[in-house]
This record gives C-alpha cells, sequence and structure tokens, in this order.
C-alpha cells in the first residue's frame, strides 16, 4: 500500500523533533530514510507506526487516514532493531503469534520467503544473529500488512554478516511484494538497498530520489558530505568552471557564479607518476583489499584522499600526480 506523510510535526518538551515533514512511499516501494542519530528519523517511523501521536500532520496507508488510529489498526509489520523473538517459542510459534488457528500454512510460507524453510521447530538461542532477523521479518510479513517498518534492524550484527542479510531481506520484500521503509543512519546500506532514499536533517527530509541521483547530485553541501565520502574544498565559479586548488574544473552548477565550495568524490581523483601540473606526496595508504583509500599532501599544502585500486604501487612518500575525471559539484555562498 502507498504510504504518505504530511507536514508532520511533532516536540517532545517543547523541542522539535519534526517539523513538517513530508513522505511519500510508493507502493511495492523500499524507501530508506537516513540520517545521522538525532534526525528524527526514528520518531517519524514511529508516527506512522502510531506508537507516538504526531502534534500536527496526517499519515495515510492506501486510501485511509490512520491518523490517531492504535498501532493494531494500522496494518503495518515492524522489524525492530533486534529481532526480539520469544526465547521460550519455537520459530514457527514466533512467526505464527498473533495469527488465527491453522495458519500453519502461512507460518510455512513466510518462513520460505525470508530463506528459512524447515527451520520451523528450531528455537531461537539455536540460530545465528542474521536468521533470528530473518525470522522477525517473517514474523513482520506473516499478517500480510500493508506495510513493512524496518527500524535499523542489522545494528546488531556484524559487518561481513550485515552485507548478506540486508540482500536477504531485500529479496525477501521484494518476492513479498511489500510497501517497507527502513529506518538508517548507513549510507552504504540507504544505497545499497533502497529504491528511494530520503535524506532527512534537523527534522525535515531535505532530499529525496534515487540511490544514484542523491548521490551524483546532492541538493546541497550538507547532503554532500553526508552520503559517501567528499573532499571539500574552497573554490570561485566563473562560466561553469570552478578553480580551487586542483586547478580550473568544470561543474555541475550552471549559472552558479561567485565564492564557494567544491565537493568531490575520492574515485574521481586520478593518481599517477607524472607531473600533471597538480602534484603532491602520498602521505597515508589505507588498504581495502578490492581497493584502497590513499592521502595526498599536494604541493600547495591542501589534503585530499583518493581511492584507487587495491594493487596500485603508491606508498607514504611518493611523489604523484593528481588529475580530476568528470564534473564536480560546485555549492554556492
Amino acid at each position: 500500500m502507498k504510504v504518505t506523510v504530511t507536514e508532520v510535526t511533532k516536540s517532545f518538551g517543547g523541542t522539535p523533533v519534526l517539523i513538517g515533514c513530508s513522505l511519500v512511499v510508493e507502493e511495492g516501494q523500499l524507501v530508506a530514510v537516513l540520517g545521522p542519530s538525532g534526525c528524527g528519523k526514528t520518531t517519524l517511523l514511529r508516527i506512522v507506526a502510531g506508537f507516538e501521536r504526531a502534534d500536527a500532520g496526517a499519515v495515510t496507508i492506501g486510501d485511509r487516514v490512520v491518523t490517531g488510529l492504535p498501532p493494531e489498526k494500522r496494518g503495518v509489520g515492524i522489524v525492530p532493531q533486534e529481532a526480539a523473538l520469544f526465547p521460550h517459542l519455537t520459530v514457527a510459534r514466533n512467526v505464527g503469534f498473533g495469527l488465527p488457528r491453522g495458519s500453519r500454512d502461512r507460518v510455512a510460507e513466510c518462513l520460505e520467503l525470508v530463506g528459512l524453510a524447515g527451520f520451523g521447530e528450531r528455537m531461537p538461542h539455536e540460530l545465528s544473529g542474521g536468521q533470528q532477523q530473518r525470522v522477525a521479518l517473517a514474523r513482520a510479513l506473516a499478517p500480510k500488512p500493508g506495510v513493512v517498518l524496518l527500524d535499523e534492524p542489522f545494528n546488531a550484527l556484524d559487518r561481513s554478516l550485515r552485507v548478506s542479510v540486508r540482500d536477504d531481506v531485500r529479496a525477501a520484500l521484494k518476492r513479498a511484494g511489500a510497501t517497507a521503509v527502513l529506518v538508517t543512519h548507513d549510507q552504504e546500506e540507504a544505497l545499497s538497498m533502497a529504491d528511494t532514499v530520503a535524506v532527512m536533517r534537523e527534522g525535515r527530509i531535505v532530499q529525496k530520489g534515487t540511490p544514484a541521483s542523491v548521490y551524483a547530485a546532492p541538493h546541497d553541501l550538507g547532503v554532500a558530505t553526508f552520503i559517501g565520502e567528499a573532499v571539500v574544498l574552497q573554490a570561485h565559479a566563473a562560466g561553469g568552471i570552478a578553480s580551487c586548488a586542483l586547478g580550473d574544473l568544470p561543474h555541475h552548477a550552471n549559472g552558479a557564479d561567485g565564492p564557494g565550495h567544491v565537493a568531490l568524490r575520492p574515485e574521481q581523483f586520478e593518481l599517477s607518476e607524472r607531473d600533471t601540473g597538480v602534484n603532491g606526496r602520498v602521505e597515508r595508504v589505507e588498504f581495502f583489499g578490492h581497493d584502497a583509500a590513499v592521502t595526498v599532501r599536494l604541493d600547495s599544502g591542501t589534503t585530499i584522499r583518493a581511492r584507487t585500486r587495491g594493487d596500485m604501487p603508491y606508498r607514504p612518500g611518493k611523489r604523484i600526480g593528481v588529475t580530476v575525471q568528470g564534473k564536480i559539484l560546485f555549492y554556492p555562498v
């Protein structure tokens, strides 16, 4: 079902948490609400779920205005930060909790949906953290809710497990045709899982779009530095060219002239052993296997952080040249 949040406001003890917050989640979409701690994203999720009452504004699920309805009347499923399974119940009984008698087929269907067919008679303590989280998803899907809300559900998992579990969860949601809202502070998680990313800051949605569009064209410098890594430099723009410590570079902000800042993604830097006119010395190399982050101090005194292939032969102290690939982002002041 489609979810529409319209001009929702919420304060706690006189402190505004949500300020005219609006969001539309189309039917069948997975939308990630992405923002730092304290930006209001969990409060927004709790208002959609019915656990908190908005001070103003409306929440619509499908064609029903659910503002003021209790959670059990809203037709939403919740996947919490931790699986929160009943330790004394089997997996099947956890999934079927609250369903009418004779729902064995639905329980089995949901377990198969999340890749846990045959696990019904196990106890929660016999499962890994990732399996427990998938049981929590199966439990949320079992009543066939119109909307599934996921509240930072992968936080308790280690990094390697987190990647595989979120892939499994996304696949299960798509197979179920569910409309889902994921709340997270993890940029990689939001960009890799969601159909649409809604960036939240200080109680407002400041940008919404596909993961690729939000990453490539951030609305402002704050979004640019929050969504992925960015090197920010002072600059002056004129005629579509931004002049900065890296030279004169074409930028995306058509018609924006004057002083400002440029933002460059680390993957835009190309390093070489030749003199490119912008040169420097390698200060640090962080090896990640598939790639590496190379910190370079330019002759001008500016420091940048570039991403390269993991097998590139750069070592601290090495002199290198730096060029920039593609257009950069420019934000006037």
